[in-house]
């Protein structure tokens, strides 16, 4: 394959128009949330994850895990979970089972918050498919992602 071979030319334009759909939905959800909340994605996202967490066995995540789920550096998600933790939106204890390890649990507060902005997010990720549907290059991703998970019709 050469640099000018036409798969890899489409597999490059295919690569910029999903980059450039994240981006769009990515934009217009931090508007909102910020606007409606003042929260980042990433903070929405990192609630969202640890609100998912639950007693049973491997219920609870370690900070590795969580950095994956909301695509984060181990690091970034730490300054990240203290941020948060120092709006009391989140605690951090030690694991009962395992003292090197540190979980960490959303606040009522931030359970409060997470329910009053997971409308807006989701407003505003239709409205961002709804926009992008309409340009032809983006239209078949929006198409692909609202297809995923979507319910099985018989």
């Amino acid at each position: 394959m050469t640099a000018t071979d036409p798969a890899l030319t489409a597999l490059a334009q295919g690569w910029c128009a999903l980059s450039l759909l994240h981006g769009r939905i990515e934009a217009h959800i931090e508007r909102a949330l910020q606007g409606e909340h003042d929260l980042s994605v990433r903070e929405y996202s990192l609630l969202d994850v640890l609100s998912r967490q639950h007693d049973g066995e491997g219920g609870h995540l370690q900070m590795k895990q969580v950095a994956d789920a909301v695509v984060l550096s181990q690091s970034a998600t730490t300054r990240l979970v203290t941020r948060l933790e120092d709006r009391g939106l989140l605690s951090r204890y030690l694991c009962p089972t395992d003292r090197r390890g540190i979980y960490t649990d959303v606040t009522d507060a931030g359970l409060t918050l997470l329910e009053q902005a997971r409308p807006t997010n989701d407003t505003a990720l239709r409205e961002a498919l709804d926009e992008a549907s309409k340009t032809p290059e983006l239209a078949p991703l929006v198409r692909v992602v609202e297809s995923l998970n979507a319910p099985a019709t018989a």
